[in-house]
């Protein structure tokens, strides 16, 4: 352990460093000095597109030295936290060059999130700037942020993009000043670069931690593993406060590659854009790949530019790659595994004779060391279901809590993932189930305590457990079993009215009620959620 320069304990030592620092996961640079090198090369290549315009290397550095020298201007320095909770906007990837010129630590939050987790979030990481639309589907963020900057005294300034009126103190006013970052400090690249927040099974968001050395960069590794090293086209329609998409945002910064977002997934709009942009890799949750494919195909398109697409966050059907691969004339799609805290674990199956083992597993395991324990601690026979647990280059530091670190590490480094599964012969995980109580809505998980401590506070429930039931499109989604208080009754409606006064997210409302006299228990107790899971099942089979 050592304490970092933004004050957090993190988990690093000398061995780790030994372990990776020559390693082809870990840069040991930032983003903003591979991204300054590439100028030196080649000034006018474009990396990035957004919105269908196409953004050069130099221009964007350019931009973020202005922002940068805004920000010092202001006090920032080192180990500060700036956090954005922005759209797939061409603005993230100057906000996060211009917090790689500072050494600042990002802080990424979703855009659907509300008032309850983004106090959290603001709180919890001490951000002293937040950037923020000034106008965005009809939400007013600003008006969010005064309601909440009452209990946030950290938070110094408050950064509109995009805003109608760029008075003094918006992003294009910041810009606007021209006065370009004269002297920027060193950076340190094991340094703390990024906290991320994931749902834990408490209900309190866990703040994972990562350096310039790990988590987006594994991007990286998998590109060369994927791909024949020629240049590459990304398309990404997850958004850059996932792990996920700003590993896509930064990937262009220290790779030959591009990457072409999407705002929003729409696959009509994803298929015509992959003709355009001529895009070579997809990255994504099931549900892009099934609706990519439906497009396809009903249109007629082969996207003979597709070479591959990388698909997890929610359970793969094994037809599902099958059909990718009968519908696209060049692509192999296949299975991957990871998390916030350990990015891309498994890097799928791509080669030659391979679509077995694409379909049916949920990839190879490269680059990090696996083993599955049981209960009690002890590694699992061969071929037998246990918790994974890793290690690699691409691991988190630890959270931000050192007693969350703590519970998910072991002893000798592995962290605990909370995932269930087999390792195969082919060195490869089969993913069987969790032990986490998480809810994966489309590769977004949620807690469920989280959902209950809401209920609970409803005057007609007594007792609520939410639980994973299936969708269609998204793989799971929420549903609440209650026993309410004697005499009353509650409907969907009037279950939601309480979730909604909570302002939290809409995925985190349930689709489902069902109103039961008492839960199955163990001995214990202990709620059998996996008979309430095995009883949602059956009742929507009855109503199909």
């Amino acid at each position: 352990m050592r304490k970092d320069i933004s004050g957090w304990q993190v988990r690093l030592d000398d061995a780790s460093v030994q372990r990776y620092a020559h390693s082809s996961e870990w840069m040991g640079c930032t983003i903003a000095e591979s991204a300054q090198a590439m100028v030196d090369r080649e000034p006018g290549r474009i990396t990035h597109v957004f919105d269908g315009q196409a953004c050069r290397v130099d221009a964007l550095l350019g931009e973020a030295r202005l922002l940068a020298g805004a920000l010092q201007r202001r006090g920032l320095q080192a180990g500060d936290v700036i956090a954005w909770q922005l759209p797939n906007w061409r603005e993230t990837a100057v906000i996060d060059l211009a917090a790689s010129l500072l050494g600042l630590v990002i802080a990424p939050i979703v855009p659907i999130y509300r008032d309850a987790e983004v106090a959290f979030m603001l709180a919890d990481c001490g951000a002293k700037a937040m950037f923020f639309p000034g106008s965005y589907r009809g939400f007013d963020f600003a008006a969010m942020l005064q309601r909440l900057a009452p209990e946030l005294p950290a938070l110094r300034l408050q950064i509109a993009v995009r805003a109608e009126d760029r008075a003094a103190g918006t992003y294009e006013a910041m810009l606007g000043e021209d006065q370009p970052l004269a002297n920027a400090p060193p950076v340190d690249a094991n340094a703390v670069k990024l906290i991320l927040y994931t749902s834990g099974t408490t209900g309190r968001p866990k703040a994972v931690l990562h350096s310039h050395n790990t988590g987006p960069t594994r991007l990286k590794r998998a590109f060369e593993h994927w791909s024949d090293g020629s240049p590459q086209v990304l398309l990404m329609a997850s958004p850059v406060t996932h792990v996920t998409g700003l590993s896509a945002l930064e990937l262009p910064f220290y790779l030959n590659a591009r990457t072409v977002f999407m705002e929003r997934w729409n696959a009509e709009e994803a298929l015509q854009i992959i003709e355009h942009e001529q895009v070579t890799i997809g990255l994504g949750a099931t549900p892009f790949l099934h609706e990519l494919i439906a497009q396809a195909e009903q249109q007629g398109k082969r996207l003979p530019s597709l070479k591959r697409f990388a698909c997890g966050g929610a359970e793969v059907p094994p037809a599902l790659i099958r059909k990718a691969a009968e519908v696209f004339a060049n692509c192999r799609a296949f299975r991957v595994f990871g998390s916030s805290e350990a990015p891309l674990v498994t890097l799928g199956f791509v080669g030659a004779g391979q679509l077995q083992q694409a379909a049916t597993s949920d990839g190879e395991i490269l680059d990090y060391q696996v083993r599955l324990l049981d209960d009690a601690g002890c590694e699992v026979a061969a071929g037998e279901e246990g918790e994974i647990c890793v290690r690699g280059p691409a691991m988190f530091l630890g959270y931000a809590d050192p007693q969350q670190s703590a519970e998910a590490f072991g002893a000798d480094g592995f962290f605990a993932t909370g995932d269930l599964g087999r390792i195969t012969a082919d060195n490869a995980i089969v993913i069987t189930g969790r032990k986490k109580d998480l809810i994966n809505r489309g590769g977004e998980k949620i807690s469920a305590k989280e959902v209950e401590d809401i209920l609970h506070q409803h005057p007609l429930i007594d007792e609520a457990a939410v639980v994973a039931m299936p969708h269609e499109r998204l793989g799971e989604t929420l549903c609440a079993y209650v026993i309410l208080r004697a005499g009353q009754q509650l409907s969907l409606d009037g279950l939601l009215d309480q979730v909604a006064r909570a302002g939290v997210a809409r995925q985190k409302f349930p689709e489902y009620l069902v109103v039961v006299e008492d839960f199955p228990r163990t001995a214990s107790g202990k709620i059998r959620k996996d008979r309430l899971r095995a009883d949602i099942r059956q009742r929507l089979a009855a109503l199909s």
